[in-house]
């Protein structure tokens, strides 16, 4: 008979039966190309995606040799690792309940006799395995919505991966653009010192106001508070570069350079490739996953547990014959228990896992159309930006070709100082202008390539076996 229930035992595991709902993926209706692309980005083939290293479309070896440093030293980053190893390392741990446990005893003892015999010895030593089967599949969901939860895990570290980069890139940005307002400030000063020799003489020559060469001292000083202004800018964005490699602010020392002329485009594909090339909707796909295999959990709850025991060992003399045929002892067992009324908490239970399932759903979903919906922007930004830069140059050579020919008449007498002045701050705030479309331009094709998952594949997540397998290996290892 025991035979008999082993054997039923075995091929109910053996099975792979399993409660609960299996998961599929839900479809999407996804668009055939981006809106914002059309008659603008031209068709990109499949092999130029970004493929890791997406910071090195823009040519830069600084940026180059920074980006790296994010992934060795970031805080954050080094933390949402250490997450996903305790992910794994619980997948690990639910899994070893699929087998059995095993366990050693053993005892000695002397006694001695009050009628003055000598004293006497005993001892036991005994072996008992207990298991559970995982009959029903219960425990085998947990652990399908454990490695789930890992693999989340580690797309959210992938995810705050590409933050961190994207940020540091953003900040490289920023602090090139203040270095190239500070060349446009000195610029301007030499140029207003300029002027100021040129309204000096006329004051001297008597031909002019003296308020011209005051004005002219004012322009300097505006000059250089902004000058001096874009110098605390660009501290700022180092520190904040030094931070995200996980350096003190005042460690690092970049030198001075210009902003990045060429603004890179990255290869968009096509929009269904988006869902596997976004780690945030890697993620949120990987918790539908889990949350469904959280109501097998549940609905594993109406099913009843069989517990199997064996218990063998010995028990006598451990010197005259502990371990003799005679001195052995054994027993087998099995219990089987369920929960025949909870006051309706079961049904309560798989209640609200499947309305835990639903709402990891529409948060995919939502996901899903804020990441289109970020794409989109990026691609409609570097295509208005791109038609803003053409006209903000031709606004640049035109009002440096006015300065010029305000100042000869200012030399020539035909007009006074406020002329000149007013050239002056068209040119400056022509001459900024561009700056910061250019700047716009770069920080949006950062953007994009950031919205575009950077390097990352939902190939890259860790696979069912991998999970529970091997635990990861530590940051840079």
């Amino acid at each position: 008979m025991r035979h008999r229930v082993l054997c039923v035992v075995g091929l109910l595991v053996l099975s792979g039966c399993m409660v609960g709902p299996d998961y599929h993926r839900p479809r999407l209706a996804l668009p055939a190309s981006y809106h914002a692309a059309a008659g603008w980005l031209p068709a990109q083939p499949e092999d130029g995606v970004p493929k890791g290293d997406w910071w090195r479309g823009f040519n830069d070896p600084v940026l180059d040799r920074l980006e790296p440093m994010v992934v060795e030293n970031n805080a954050t980053v080094a933390a949402d690792y250490y997450a996903y190893a305790e992910s794994q390392a619980v997948v690990q741990e639910v899994r070893g309940g699929l087998f059995p446990s095993v366990g050693l005893s053993g005892s000695a003892t002397r006694s001695a006799s009050a009628h003055g015999l000598g004293p006497t010895d005993a001892g036991t030593l005994e072996g008992s395995v207990a298991w559970t089967p995982d009959i029903w599949g219960k425990l085998r969901r947990q652990i399908q919505s454990n490695v789930a939860a890992a693999q989340v895990s580690a797309a959210e570290l992938a995810n705050a991966t590409l933050s961190a980069q994207g940020a540091l890139a953003a900040d490289y940005v920023d602090m090139r653009a203040a270095d190239a307002a500070m060349t446009l400030y000195r610029a301007t000063v030499a140029a207003d010192e300029h002027s100021l020799r040129i309204a000096s003489n006329q004051v001297n020559a008597g031909i002019a106001a003296p308020s011209g060469e005051l004005t002219a001292r004012v322009q300097i000083e505006n000059a250089q508070a902004a000058l001096i202004n874009a110098g605390v800018a660009r501290a700022q964005y180092q520190h904040a570069i030094a931070v995200l490699i996980g350096r003190m602010p005042g460690t690092l020392e970049v030198a001075p350079g210009a902003l990045m002329p060429e603004v890179p485009l990255a290869p968009v594909g096509v929009p269904s490739t988006l869902l596997e090339r976004r780690p945030d909707i890697a993620a949120a796909e990987r918790a539908m996953d889990e949350a469904n295999a959280q109501v097998g959990v549940a609905v594993g709850a109406y099913y009843p547990s069989l517990s199997l025991q064996a218990l063998g060992g010995y028990s006598a003399d451990p010197i005259l014959g502990l371990f003799s045929l005679s001195s052995s002892l054994w027993s087998l067992g099995a219990d089987v228990s369920a929960t025949v009324f909870a006051g309706g908490a079961r049904h309560s239970a798989v209640r609200a896992a499947e309305f835990a399932y639903d709402q990891s759903e529409e948060n995919y979903r939502q996901t899903v159309l804020s990441a289109f919906q970020d794409v989109e922007n990026d691609l409609s930004n570097l295509r208005i930006l791109a038609q803003q830069a053409g006209v903000e140059a031709q606004a640049v050579a035109d009002s440096r070709a006015a300065l010029r020919i305000t100042l000869n008449e200012y030399r020539a007498g035909t007009v006074d100082y406020t002329s000149v002045v007013s050239a002056q701050l068209t040119l400056l705030g022509d001459q900024q202008a561009r700056l910061a479309v250019q700047q716009d331009r770069l920080l949006a094709a950062v953007a994009l390539f950031q919205d575009l998952g950077g390097g990352f594949s939902e190939a890259d997540l860790p696979s069912a076996d991998e999970l529970q397998a091997r635990l990861p290996f530590a940051p840079g290892g």
